[in-house]
């Protein structure tokens, strides 16, 4: 029976079901037809706490509910703090907090809330987000966002200027009341300084001097909750006090004493005073004036911007044999102190500064700087110009010697004498150069006549004065050229002239043909040129190819000088338009300069000396020749006495009985020999290089003739056979003819002519131009 009951419940199920959802799908329609259907709210409590609760935890925070009515209901929440700080009751919704809260670290947290049936865990209304707030208590103190501040305020300020801020800032929530308020108060140096309610530090006095203090050091504190004795912080404020210009330099000594030589340059240093001022560098501005002592134009005091040092420099220079000593009183002061915060009742600063001026040897001083001097141009009469003049400073007054050290332009133009005497040697020319400059240098004479080390210089500036003394000079510009059938009036060429000498004040030139007696005419510009025509017209080219017209140039100056200046003009072949086709090429005009014509005349008169002393040195070798000769005066008699023998010789061995030496030491020396023999073998050879001459053999002649007359142990002269010349390995060597045309011998055979047409064969041979076609 439980079986089939069981079965009946099987089947009628899903009857049951559908019938239930269709009456379910009814209902729906129905509903939203009607719009019928109250919305299920969720029910809040305020969700507030305080921060840091000392009850004893879990701390109720509220409740959350929702109008779901339904006996399984669960609550739920989520969120990143939910079940760790926050907890709900499940049944009731409270929410609890399980943690002591900081509102400075959160103010608020954010959940989730949620509704289910706890059967199958379905929300049962929509989830929602709720915030809770935590309540702050002002349990923080300010705190200063630094330790240390910083400020600074211009000493001598008023009261009430402000010098800085300081913050300090307390964690509390500044909705609250009293919560977040900060107060400030100077609890060290509230005698100098002050701060408001918003941390703004300012002064309370108007006397703060930064030379007496310079940096203060206060302690603010920070409270909240005016009015009453909460914690509090502090924090440290270091104010500066700068600088302002109040107050004046005052010198570090009374007095300054300085030594100088009396040769320091002018604007050299003298010495350094110094003064103090206790104002910061930037508002040291010291002026230093004189105060008694005329001596304002010796010397100044500048200040030096780096040391506030005031240097004392001469203005002039300085002289010990005038002035030794120099006294004045100087004053120091500052012109850009500001007088509100001018202490009154400061003494002036003054010192008194002396000055010994030492004694130096000085070089010679010159009266007058510069000289000038002007002299007429080739003006031979001037021979002095004037005098320089110098003297010695020092007490011992020595002499002083002059001469000169440069000169512009070089050269021997202008002299000095050793007494500044300035000379011409000869007159100037302005057209070489219009203006001397010369250097004169004066030495102190020493007393023991030496010149002394120190020279002092003047310049001297000559300048020579213009005469008219050069004429016009035509200039070229181009080659002029005209064409033969030109018309009358034709412009040819425009002339100009130029002059070495100065413009003569009337400024022009005139121009003049030096002859009427041509095709051209002369035309002035009055503009210092002139336009050279055509007069008639139509040039002969078969009569004058070029034609040379002279003109006349004046300079109209004081004297007036002219010169004549010859135009070449060529005639030229022209077309109808004018133009030029031919012309001839004429010589061009070669200028020679002095220096060229005077190097043309040295080399001349070199090579007339030259040919001269050759030709003096060919007529004294002829007449040596000549003298030489006339010693031969006995030709005639010679000629009768040497005869020719047909026997033979007898060799070399003929010759030690005679000292042939003896004849080429007559030959050399021209004396008379000793008759005295000597054996062959002590002769001793002569040099290969001994020559004779015509005088020479003439005059042994003569001496061997004179012995062989006179000494009757000689043989006779008619059966002489010894010769001065033997062959190659005599002593006497060879008078052979054979080797003759190849012998190196430099002597001269030509006086062989003199002696007859018996010696002419030897001349022949001998002489310095055989005959080649001589027959044996």
């Amino acid at each position: 029976m439980n079986h089939l009951i069981l079965l009946f419940s099987l089947f009628l199920a899903p009857a049951f079901a559908d019938k239930e959802s269709h009456k379910t799908n009814q209902n729906f329609s129905s509903n939203n037809a009607s719009h019928k259907r109250l919305k299920r709210d969720w029910i809040w409590n305020q969700m507030h706490i305080k921060e840091e609760i000392d009850t004893p935890l879990p701390h109720h925070v509220g409740k959350i509910t929702s109008s779901v009515r339904n006996n399984y209901a669960k609550y739920i929440i989520e969120g990143e703090y939910a079940n760790t700080i926050f907890k709900v009751e499940e049944t009731s919704g409270d929410v609890y907090a399980f943690e002591r809260l900081d509102r400075e670290k959160k103010a608020e947290y954010e959940l989730t809330a949620l509704i289910i049936d706890r059967r199958n865990n379905q929300s049962l209304e929509p989830p929602s987000k709720f915030i809770i707030k935590v309540y702050d208590i002002n349990d923080n103190v300010p705190v200063f966002v630094q330790k240390v501040f910083n400020g600074s305020v211009p000493e001598m300020s008023p009261v009430g200027t402000s010098v800085t801020k300081v913050t300090a800032v307390d964690a509390d929530d500044p909705t609250v009341t009293g919560h977040a308020t900060v107060t400030y108060q100077v609890i060290k140096g509230d005698e100098y300084f002050t701060v408001d309610d918003s941390g703004v530090i300012s002064t309370t006095r108007a006397d703060l001097d930064r030379e007496n203090q310079s940096t203060y050091e206060i302690i603010v504190k920070a409270k909240d909750a005016p009015g009453s004795s909460g914690d509090s912080s502090t924090a440290t404020v270091i104010i500066t006090l700068t600088d302002i210009n109040d107050n004046f330099p005052v010198f570090k000594h009374p007095s300054f004493h300085f030594k100088v030589p009396e040769n320091i340059s002018v604007g050299g240093e003298v010495g350094r005073v110094k003064v103090e001022d206790i104002d910061e560098p930037q508002h040291r501005n010291t002026k230093y004036s004189f105060v008694r002592g005329d001596y304002r134009d010796t010397f100044e005091i500048v200040a030096n911007p780096f040391t506030n040092e005031g240097i004392i420099r001469p203005k002039k220079p300085l002289d010990f044999e005038k002035v030794a000593e120099y006294r004045f009183d100087i004053e120091a002061t500052d012109p850009t102190v500001d007088l509100r915060y001018f202490k009154s009742g400061g003494s002036r600063s003054i010192s008194t500064v002396t000055i010994e001026v030492t004694d130096v040897d000085e070089p010679p001083v010159f009266t007058k700087l510069p000289y000038e001097f002007k002299v007429r141009e080739n003006d031979p009469e001037i021979r002095t110009l004037g005098s320089v003049w110098a003297h010695d400073p020092d007490a011992a007054k020595r002499k002083i010697r002059f001469f000169r050290r440069r000169a512009s332009p070089n050269g021997d133009y202008i002299r000095v004498s050793d007494t500044g005497i300035i000379q011409l040697p000869k007159p100037l020319d302005r057209e070489f150069s219009s203006s001397y400059n010369i250097t004169v240098a004066a030495q102190e004479i020493l007393e023991d006549g030496r010149l002394s080390d120190r020279e002092s210089h003047a310049q001297v500036h000559v300048i020579v004065t213009d005469e008219n003394d050069n004429a016009p000079e035509l200039v070229y510009p181009e080659e002029p050229r005209v064409c033969e059938n030109a018309a009358p009036g034709k412009v040819i060429i425009r002339i100009s002239a130029t002059d070495k000498d100065e413009i003569s004040p009337r400024g022009f030139f005139s121009y003049s043909l030096a002859t009427e007696d041509s095709n051209f005419s002369l035309v002035e510009n009055y503009d210092n040129t002139a336009n050279i025509t055509v007069k008639y017209g139509q040039f002969n080219r078969e009569l004058a190819k070029i034609h040379y017209l002279p003109i006349i140039i004046s300079d109209n100056g004081d004297p007036e000088l002219s010169s004549t200046n010859t135009l070449v003009i060529s005639v030229c072949k022209c077309n109808e338009k004018g133009n030029f086709t031919f012309c001839e090429e004429r010589a061009k005009q070669v200028g020679v300069s002095i220096q060229a014509l005077v190097a043309i005349f040295i080399c001349i008169f070199t090579i007339i000396v030259f040919f001269a002393v050759i030709t003096l040195l060919i007529l004294l070798r002829k007449r040596h020749k000549k003298d030489l000769s006339s010693l031969g005066r006995n030709v005639a008699e010679i000629h009768e006495q040497l005869v020719t023998y047909d026997e033979e010789g007898g060799g070399e061995m003929d010759t030690t009985s005679y000292d042939v030496s003896v004849l080429n030491s007559v030959r050399k020396n021209g004396i008379k020999p000793e008759a005295v023999p000597s054996p062959y073998a002590q002769v001793q050879k002569p040099p290969g290089n001994i020559t004779s001459g015509a005088g020479e053999m003439a005059m042994m002649i003569e001496v061997k003739k004179d012995e062989a007359d006179n000494d009757r142990d000689l043989l006779p002269y008619d059966t002489l056979h010894i010769y001065g010349y033997e062959g190659a390995e005599s002593i006497a060597e060879s008078l052979s003819s054979l080797e003759s045309g190849s012998s190196d011998s430099d002597i001269d055979y030509d006086f062989l002519n003199d002696w007859g047409p018996r010696f002419k064969m030897l001349a022949e041979l001998y002489g310095s131009e055989p005959n080649e076609d001589f027959v044996y």
